[in-house]
């Protein structure tokens, strides 16, 4: 084990990569991104198999079966990690692997999906499941005078093209 460990404590040093190591085997890690600004996950290097859990986002507050749908057919296109939910909804990603199969290559790919699902889904999963939230604080924003720059990416479910078409949160 205390091969593996080196080998993913040097991983993460070569990348840059904010961590802490809690143990032998075990890290928590920052990756930085650009819709989710930072993905916090755990690595894990255990007896038999080496696990990697991410949390991606908290139980929506609305549209389910929409969010679930999503993930579900997401999953299908995610390299060594699925997507899952805690026993309150929270959204994680998870993955497994044997101690074998891991080698600098394949932990580097494994961030590397962990962090383009978890940043690139993540807006999608904030208009699916929060939309009704996202316009509420719009609209507060609005009404203070406050800052909109990071709710930029969302200006559409507020703010439609055309006032004519139907389907929008300000109709």
């Amino acid at each position: 084990m205390t091969e593996l460990d080196e080998l993913v404590r040097s991983t993460l040093d070569e990348a840059g990569l904010v961590y802490e190591r809690k143990g032998a085997g075990r890290y928590f890690v920052t990756l930085p991104g650009t819709k989710k600004l930072q993905t916090n996950c755990w690595l894990v290097v255990g007896e038999h198999a080496f696990a990697v859990e991410a949390f991606v986002c908290r139980r929506p507050d609305e549209a389910h079966e929409d969010v679930y749908r999503f993930l579900l057919r997401r999953n299908a296109r995610l390299y060594g990690v699925a997507y899952t939910l805690d026993s309150m909804g929270d959204i994680y990603l998870v993955g497994r692997l044997g101690l074998d199969r891991m080698t600098r290559e394949e932990l580097d790919k494994l961030l590397g999906q962990v962090l383009e699902a978890a940043d690139g889904d993540f807006n999608t999963l904030l208009e699916l499941g929060f939309a009704s939230s996202i316009k509420r604080e719009w609209d507060w924003r609005v009404s203070r005078g406050e800052s909109l720059a990071n709710l930029q990416a969302f200006k559409h479910l507020v703010e439609p093209t055309n006032p004519d078409t139907p389907g929008t949160l300000t109709d």
